[in-house]
């Protein structure tokens, strides 16, 4: 008789968790996803790379010019100054016009070996050259030019 009790106990042991362990609940739903907006990577336009590789350019000359050696070649093509796509929103304006050939002048004669002009004296020609066109037309990056000016 004890070993039917004990097995009773023991059902309704068995029994009383599965109900308390078995809990009607429904399964939850996954958060509704809000729809993020999708993110625009920036793309500079042909410009703003031409620019962003003549600072590179000059900050290398720079260097060069500091290290006491003489710079003779232009890997840049500076026409395409002339041609170049510009930024949203920016055009060629008289003023750019007027200033991108004094600029192409200045930045070759950077390289020009046979000129009796000091070499640290026509570098600081094209990088002013850079900061007279820059305070008219694209503002933004003076400060960064500027940094190129040999003292």
């Amino acid at each position: 008789m004890e070993f039917f009790l004990n097995n009773k106990i023991l059902a309704f042991a068995v029994v009383l968790l599965l109900c308390f362990n078995c809990k009607n609940e429904t399964e939850p739903k996954p958060a509704e996803k809000k729809e993020k907006p999708e993110l625009i990577m920036y793309q500079p336009s042909e410009m703003a790379n031409l620019m962003n590789g003549m600072y590179a350019y000059n900050l290398q000359i720079k260097q060069q010019i500091i290290n006491g050696e003489t710079p003779v070649s232009m890997p840049l093509d500076l026409m395409k100054l002339h041609s170049a796509e510009m930024s949203n929103g920016h055009g060629r304006t008289a003023v750019w016009n007027s200033k991108v050939d004094g600029f192409i002048t200045a930045q070759q004669m950077v390289v020009d070996t046979l000129s009796n002009i000091e070499l640290k004296e026509r570098y600081n020609t094209a990088i002013n050259n850079c900061l007279a066109c820059h305070k008219t037309e694209c503002t933004g990056p003076i400060p960064k030019i500027r940094k190129l000016l040999i003292q």
